[in-house]
């Protein structure tokens, strides 16, 4: 998303003032809520037993949809911002371009490494460990649980 924030920004002509800051504070937000969707599901397909390339794979198609959904209507509801003139027109433009470029950018990049990193960082904590993600996660159900009975009976 920054790549796309600076490329708007230099394409365009714009300046990196303070709205430029704030489309990017906006974005780290927006994009990785799209990432946190994509390992959820990724991490939910593990969980039944898939296979960690399946399962990223997977995640990413079934997510697909409605993140360039989302996506497309924040650009799409910038379009008034780029277009404006006036006072503010300065402010304006430096937020909606910079947003637009780095939700863009964010989102097309994004689709395909975030499944990638979650096959590579899942695999090494799978590999540390020594187990899949459905047993690792059936034991802190199992502790979590545990701890809960503790604390209710005692």
């Amino acid at each position: 998303g920054i790549f796309g924030v600076f490329l708007a920004i230099g394409l365009t002509g714009i300046e990196n003032n303070i709205y430029v800051q704030v489309a990017l504070v906006m974005l780290i937000g927006l994009l990785a809520k799209n990432a946190i969707l994509i390992i959820e599901f990724a991490v939910q397909r593990r969980r039944a037993g898939k296979t960690l390339l399946s399962s990223a794979l997977e995640a990413a198609k079934l997510r697909l949809r409605p993140i360039i959904m989302t996506s497309l209507a924040f650009v799409v509801g910038l379009i008034p911002m780029m277009s404006d003139s006036g006072p503010s027109a300065l402010g304006n433009h430096s937020i909606s371009i910079g947003a637009a470029g780095g939700m863009i950018s964010g989102v097309v990049l994004g689709l395909f490494i975030i499944p990638v990193l979650f096959i590579i960082f899942q695999f090494l904590q799978e590999k540390v460990t020594g187990k899949p993600i459905a047993v690792l996660l059936n034991e802190q159900d199992e502790t979590i649980n545990q701890s809960t009975d503790e604390i209710i009976y005692q």
